[in-house]
């Protein structure tokens, strides 16, 4: 990386994070109080390593001392633990970040674009509705900005080499996260967040339904 992004500092409250509802909300680590219950608690129940990776996904590698347990702790902890097969602008495959905009409607149309293009790959049928939640949560640290000059490749419309090569990078050097204009929505603003501990106050605050009829433009609706 020739050039390191700029600090900036992000105050944000009720950041906006759509998730699919078919996605479990609550599980293992909202019941325990410390990560260190963990371990008693999957060879108690007799778990299977299958269940595990099901229900935990990468949370092995991540650091003990970034995990998040308690009330709602399986919504953060799985958008770092279950990263896409072929990752996202600021993520790849070995562990996922906290994507959330910093408006519903730039939410909507990031959330829509990537459920299009989820309905391409298996064949382009619009024809279908999913639910998602709208998770809503605050930040308040100093991010890196790619908002000015000079990061163009990592804002790039489908390629996403650059910008998880630059998130790799600073990751590594122990960033908070990047905050970057939206792609899909002109004028809007978006974070990666990369520690889990930064999503504060989070609450699920409606459910929309995307409902496409033939068109690659979903309606939506609050249900």
């Amino acid at each position: 990386m020739k050039t390191e992004p700029p600090l900036r500092r992000i105050s944000w409250r009720g950041a906006h994070r759509m998730v699919a509802t078919r996605y479990p909300s609550v599980g293992i680590l909202d019941a325990i109080a410390a990560p260190e219950d963990l371990d008693a608690i999957i060879e108690l129940e007799g778990w299977t390593n299958d269940r595990i990776s099901a229900e935990l996904g990468l949370l092995h590698t991540i650091a003990r001392d970034e995990w998040v347990v308690g009330p709602m702790a399986t919504v953060i902890m799985g958008a770092f633990c279950h990263a896409r097969s072929k990752g996202a602008r600021f993520s790849d495959w070995t562990r996922g970040a906290w994507y959330c905009a910093r408006t519903l409607k730039t939410s909507h149309a990031e959330s829509i674009f990537h459920r299009c293009e989820e309905l391409k790959e298996i064949g382009g049928w619009f024809d279908t509705a999913v639910q998602m939640a709208d998770y809503r949560a605050d930040f308040r640290a100093d991010f890196h900005d790619l908002s000015g000059r000079g990061f163009s490749a990592c804002l790039h419309p489908d390629d996403y080499r650059a910008s998880q090569q630059l998130a790799r990078e600073l990751l590594a050097r122990g960033s908070k996260g990047i905050a970057y204009p939206s792609v899909r929505d002109r004028g809007g603003e978006c974070l990666a967040c990369f520690r889990p501990r930064l999503v504060a106050n989070l609450k699920m605050a409606a459910v929309y339904e995307y409902r496409w009829s033939g068109s690659a433009t979903p309606a939506v609706r609050r249900i």
